[in-house]
C-alpha cells in the first residue's frame, strides 16, 4: 500500500495482537509512531493488550503516557485495556487508580480488577470489589467467577468460594467449566478437604480437562494422598503426554512416601520417553531492555558484579536469620554445594542484578516461567527487609508482592 492511514495500521496491529503474536504487534506499533500517524482509541487498546499480555511495563506506560498527550476522549475500551495491563504487570495500585477514575464500567472493567487483585495476593479484595460489582447492577460473566474462585482458592475462603460456585448457574445462568471446577478443587484440596474435591470431580457436567487433574495432583501433593494422586497423574500422562510436571509431582510424592524404586521408575519413564523438565528462568526489564538469567548462569556481561552481589545478599540476609532450605536443592551434592546451588538461583540472580541497576528506593520486578521455589521465596522475604526494597515476583501462578518481610500471598500460593 502506498499510502497507509490510522485504519491500516490500527488493522494490522489488532489482527497482531487478537492471534496472539503480541511482540509483532508492539513493533508495529511502534514503527507506525514512527511514520507520524496519530493512533486511535482501537489501536491504543491493542497496543496496550498486548504489553499486558508480554507484561512489558515500560512500554506501556509510554503507550499510557502517548494516549494522555493524544487529546483523546476516554474511551472504554483503552480504560479497560490500562486496568487489565496495569494489574497482569503487578501494579495493582495504578491498575485501581485508573478504575477510580472512570466515569462508565462495564462487565470487563469489574472483571479486569477482580482478576487483578487476586493474581496479587488480595483476595479480599477480590471479593470486596466483587461485592460492589453486584451492588453497581453490573452481571458477572464467565471470567469474573474464574478469577473470584481464584481469589477464594488463595485466600483460604472455602464458604464463600462454595457459596459463589452455586450461584454461578443458580442466579446468573452460568454453567460452571473446567477452568471453574479446577478453582473449586484447588479451593477444596488446599482447605483438606480431598473427598469433597473428588465428589466435586466425579459430578461434573463436562469431561475433566487437564487444569482439572493439575489442582488435583497439587491437592494430593499437599495433603500427602498418593493414591487419588496417582489417578490424577495418569489422567495427565494421557492428556498431556509431553509435559514433565505430573511426572516430576508424583515422583516428589513417591520420594515424599519413601517410595523410592516408584519415583525411579517414573525418572527412567521420562528419559524412555523424551520428557525433560522445561529450564527455569527468570528476567527483568530495565532501562527498556530485558535481562534473562538461568540457575547458575555465567553468561551475563556484569556476571562478576552480580556474583558478588549474590555474596554480599546471603551474608547480610543470614545474619538477618534465613537459613538455606537444602529440600529445594540438587540431591547429588553435599551441604554446602547444596547451598551454593540455592544461591544461584534464577531469580536471586535478577534480583542481585536489579539491586545493582536500578535506584535507589525502585521497587525490583522480577517474572519467572515456573513456580517459585520455597528457598526463593523466603530469600526475597530478607531480601526485601534488609535492603529495603519492593520485590515483586511473578511467577507462573501469581504476583509475590514482598514489602519489608513479608509476602502478599500470605505463604499460600
Amino acid at each position: 500500500m502506498p499510502n497507509k492511514d490510522v485504519v491500516s495500521w490500527t488493522s494490522l496491529v489488532t489482527g497482531y495482537a487478537r492471534n496472539n503474536h503480541h511482540e509483532e504487534a508492539l513493533k508495529l506499533f511502534c514503527d507506525m509512531r514512527l511514520a507520524g500517524i496519530h493512533p486511535d482509541h482501537v489501536v491504543l487498546a491493542s497496543a496496550l493488550s498486548a504489553c499486558a499480555e508480554l507484561t512489558v511495563l515500560e512500554l506501556g506506560q509510554q503507550v499510557h503516557a502517548d494516549f494522555v498527550k493524544s487529546g483523546l476522549q476516554s474511551s472504554i475500551s483503552v480504560d479497560n485495556s490500562l486496568v487489565t495491563m496495569y494489574a497482569k504487570c503487578g501494579c495493582i495500585d495504578d491498575a485501581s487508580r485508573v478504575f477510580d477514575s472512570m466515569q462508565i464500567r462495564d462487565a470487563v472493567t469489574w472483571t479486569a480488577l477482580i482478576v487483578g487483585y487476586a493474581r496479587n495476593g488480595k483476595g479480599k479484595d477480590s471479593v470486596r470489589f466483587y461485592d460492589q460489582m453486584i451492588a453497581s447492577g453490573t452481571k458477572p460473566d464467565y471470567i469474573t467467577f474464574i478469577g473470584l474462585l481464584f481469589a477464594c482458592s488463595h485466600a483460604g475462603l472455602l464458604e464463600r468460594g462454595r457459596l459463589y460456585f452455586a450461584s454461578m448457574e443458580k442466579e446468573y445462568g452460568i454453567k460452571p467449566g473446567p477452568e471453574h471446577y479446577a478453582c473449586m478443587i484447588d479451593l477444596l484440596g488446599r482447605s483438606g478437604k480431598l473427598v469433597e474435591a473428588e465428589m466435586l470431580l466425579n459430578e461434573m457436567d463436562v469431561e475433566p480437562d487437564a487444569t482439572v487433574w493439575k489442582a488435583l495432583l497439587a491437592a494430593c501433593r499437599v495433603q500427602g494422598n498418593l493414591e487419588l494422586g496417582e489417578r490424577a497423574a495418569k489422567n495427565l500422562f494421557e492428556l498431556e503426554s509431553k509435559n514433565a510436571v505430573p511426572y516430576i509431582m508424583l515422583s516428589n510424592m513417591y520420594s515424599a512416601a519413601g517410595k523410592w524404586e516408584d519415583a525411579a521408575r517414573i525418572r527412567r519413564t521420562m528419559k524412555w520417553k523424551g520428557i525433560s523438565k522445561e529450564p527455569g528462568c527468570s528476567w527483568i526489564e530495565v532501562n527498556s531492555r530485558v535481562h534473562t538469567f538461568m540457575s547458575e548462569d555465567r553468561g551475563h556481561s556484569r556476571t562478576t558484579e552480580i556474583y558478588s552481589k549474590i555474596d554480599e545478599i546471603m551474608v547480610l540476609i543470614k545474619e538477618a536469620g534465613y537459613e538455606a532450605d537444602i529440600s529445594f536443592a540438587l540431591h547429588n551434592m553435599d551441604k554446602e554445594g547444596k547451598e551454593l546451588g540455592l544461591a544461584y538461583h534464577s531469580e536471586k540472580l535478577a534480583v542481585a542484578f536489579g539491586l545493582l541497576s536500578l535506584p535507589r528506593g525502585a521497587p525490583v520486578r522480577i517474572f519467572k516461567n515456573l513456580r517459585v521455589c520455597g528457598d526463593c521465596h523466603t530469600a526475597m522475604k530478607y531480601i526485601s527487609r534488609v535492603f529495603h526494597r519492593h520485590i515483586i515476583l511473578r511467577d507462573s501462578n501469581c504476583f509475590h508482592h514482598f514489602k519489608g518481610g513479608p509476602c502478599s500471598c500470605g505463604d499460600y500460593w
